[in-house]
């Protein structure tokens, strides 16, 4: 009994204060009026914490998840329902404790309870994973419209949101840059590259449009651009390493 006083006295000692966001975040307040508007009808990813004010336990998420939704800033769209005033939304999609956490990916209609850590970073990654998830079932669906008549890297049609990388730019562009960047080492005589190539392309345009930007993928013809190759020390075709600002300058944050 004592315990479940105490557990009680964590969600109720709070009772007085308000909603902990403001303005001035990039957590995006939701209500009934605006929820179908700025999330289903939405072309992006989000991640939606419904909560009430007085319980303890999301005052204690609070600065974890303006953390992540900051470092998400124009890649994913990270949102904020109060679930207590609002009990409609809250009782639409099930929302039975505080603070839940909601991922609504490809169907809007059926959002992913999110069980991951509540810290800023695992926020993050799941925010990551949920949207290569989101890419992948987009490409699913076009099909092979983008591989059908299109050789090599000729075709620059096919190719116009891959941003090709040098000995000479890569620094400048890539470890310079603020965006994350997903880079493929590729040699024009290799098979795997070209069937990759017209996925990559596509991949290249959803992800400019799903991030506005924010995520860049890009080629280096590693038989040309022989420093590059060396200094990551690429051995095979096609090879896919993903380039992050807050990791050490000019060391690729993992291998694809």
């Amino acid at each position: 009994m004592a315990r479940l006083v105490l557990g009680l006295m964590s969600c109720t000692l709070f009772i007085t204060v308000n909603g902990l966001y403001s303005s001035s975040d990039d957590v995006i307040e939701l209500t009934p009026s605006n929820f179908n508007r700025e999330v289903i009808q939405s072309d992006s990813l989000w991640l939606v914490e419904f909560y009430a004010p007085w319980c303890g336990h999301y005052q204690r998420l609070t600065p974890e998840w303006k953390k992540a939704a900051t470092a998400l800033k124009d890649v994913v769209k990270v949102g904020a329902v109060d679930a207590d005033k609002h009990q409609s939304l809250g009782g639409q999609y099930g929302v039975q404790g505080f603070p839940t956490i909601k991922i609504f990916g490809s169907n809007k209609n059926k959002p992913e309870d999110y069980q991951g850590g509540r810290t800023g970073e695992a926020i993050v990654d799941a925010a990551l994973s949920a949207l290569r998830q989101l890419v992948k079932d987009r490409l699913g669906g076009r099909g092979s419209g983008y591989s059908s008549g299109k050789q090599g890297r000729g075709d620059s049609s096919s190719k116009k949101d891959v941003i090709e990388l040098t000995d000479d730019n890569f620094d400048k562009n890539v470890l310079d840059s603020e965006d994350v960047w997903m880079v493929e080492f590729y040699a024009p005589w290799c098979g795997h590259c070209k069937n990759l190539e017209p996925e990559w392309a596509a991949a290249a345009t959803e992800v400019k449009e799903q991030t506005k930007g924010k995520v860049k993928l890009a080629a280096v013809d590693a038989t040309v651009n022989q420093v590059l190759a060396s200094r990551y020390g690429i051995r095979g075709f096609p090879t896919i390493k993903i380039f992050q600002k807050d990791h050490q300058r000019g060391r690729p944050q993992e291998d694809v």
